[in-house]
C-alpha cells in the first residue's frame, strides 16, 4: 500500500475521517497477514513509511502507526502518506547456550 491520505474534507469531521483512515490500514495489514506465506517462511513482516509527502518519508514500526496519524492531526497537516510493504520472514533459531540457562 503506498498512498496518500488527505486530512481535510467537506462534509466530513476530521476525527471520523482519521478513524476511517485507521480502520483501512488496520483492515489491510489483517488482509495481508491472511495470505499464505511462502515455502520456508514463517510469517509476515511490514516494512512501513510515512511522512507529509512520499519525498520526505521515513522509515517508522508498524506499531507506531496510530501515533505518527495523531501527531499528522496535531501538526494540522492537510495530508500524509503512509507506505506498507509486506515481507515474508522466519524466525531465526534460539541460541543452545540462551536456552540452557
Amino acid at each position: 500500500m503506498k498512498k496518500t491520505f488527505a486530512l481535510t474534507h467537506s462534509k466530513l469531521n476530521t476525527a471520523r475521517l482519521v478513524d476511517s483512515i485507521k480502520h483501512d490500514i488496520k483492515k489491510y495489514l489483517a488482509r495481508e497477514r491472511r495470505k499464505s506465506v511462502p515455502e520456508g517462511m514463517d510469517y509476515w513482516t511490514f516494512d512501513c513509511r510515512f511522512g507529509a509527502s512520499a519525498e520526505v518519508a521515513e522509515k517508522i514500526f508498524t506499531s507506531e502507526i496510530n501515533k505518527h496519524i495523531d501527531a499528522a492531526v496535531a501538526q494540522e497537516l492537510p495530508e500524509f502518506y503512509m507506505e506498507i510493504l509486506a515481507r515474508a520472514c522466519q524466525h531465526k533459531p534460539r541460541d543452545s547456550d540462551a536456552t540452557a540457562d
